[in-house]
């Protein structure tokens, strides 16, 4: 059964006649009568009555009007959805993302989006990046940002930016208020003597950071240990402790200061990642755009 046949059997029942329904649909007679019976055959039920001047529907055609008038109305909603879809009025976006970037990415990235296309709902998510990488290749999300090194050759990586790591103080701390020149570089035999609060192992920042100080012979002071950015910001801006987040964090707490290191600290490119010739979504491709556009040129400055 095709949708034509249901159009056909509209168009005999509302002209009453088979002549004017033809005229109307831009068909033969012939092919009409001949669609008609094919559908009346498939159903195994006479539709219509011919016996007179005028066509009209048996009861059995007029109890399958109801569902065949029923249906033609869900599809053309269906055909209105996919243009809706397509002109992002509508739709869903399922986004991934590790926990650091949600302190200063997310934001400013999901407003301008949101002001851009209010119709589409965006479905936040945190987790670490191997998570995002089963979640990518099982379709559980749409797309992830997290650092560009992944494991599974099923993921794509889109560059949008470089993330820098540095030291991080309160305005009180010592290191913030050294004589000047206040912006020279700490060596790692300084930063040996700092009392630290760091993020957790869970953390892909604290992977960095772990690898840096072995490489430079560092065993710190660790004293802290929390697995959130938030309560590390806090511990910080209150305390006498220092920890290492990535610059763009600093930049957005006027009560901290970034403080250099000599060997610099990590880069490290953040990436929006997707599942290689996965279904990219009109909402899925806009956002990329737009994550590009942001990101453009923004290895050291924050986002506005």
């Amino acid at each position: 059964m095709l949708l034509r046949h249901i159009r056909y059997l509209l168009a005999v029942v509302e002209h009453r006649n088979f002549t004017r329904a033809a005229e109307a649909l831009h068909v033969s007679q012939p092919t009409l009568s001949q669609q008609i019976r094919q559908l009346e055959e498939t159903l195994g039920v006479q539709l219509l009555d011919r016996s007179g001047r005028i066509v009209r529907a048996t009861d059995a055609g007029e109890a399958y009007l109801e569902y065949a008038r029923r249906a033609l109305r869900e599809l053309e909603a269906g055909q209105r959805a996919i243009h809706d879809v397509r002109q992002l009025t509508r739709g869903t976006l399922r986004l991934a993302m590790t926990p650091s970037f949600t302190s200063y990415l997310v934001g400013p990235l999901i407003a301008a989006f949101n002001a851009g296309y209010p119709g589409i709902t965006l479905q936040i998510i945190e987790m670490p990046l191997d998570r995002i990488e089963a979640a990518l290749a099982a379709d559980e999300v749409d797309l992830g940002i997290a650092f560009s090194h992944v494991r599974s050759s099923e993921i794509t990586c889109q560059p949008l930016f470089v993330e820098k790591l540095s030291v991080v103080v309160g305005l009180d701390h010592p290191l913030a208020r050294r004589p000047a020149p206040a912006n020279a570089p700490i060596t790692a035999h300084e930063l040996e003597q700092q009392a630290l609060a760091l993020l957790s192992a869970d953390f892909a920042t604290r992977t960095y950071v772990d690898a840096y100080l072995q490489q430079q012979g560092i065993s710190p002071k660790i004293i802290i240990e929390a697995n959130t950015i938030n309560a590390i910001v806090e511990i910080v801006r209150r305390g006498g402790v220092a920890t290492i987040l990535p610059n763009a964090i600093t930049r957005e707490n006027q009560a901290l200061q970034e403080i250099q290191m000599t060997p610099a600290l990590p880069h490290r490119t953040v990436a929006l990642l997707r599942r290689k010739d996965s279904y990219r979504s009109a909402a899925s491709l806009a956002f990329a755009e737009l994550a590009a556009t942001m990101t453009a040129d923004q290895a050291d400055k924050n986002f506005e």
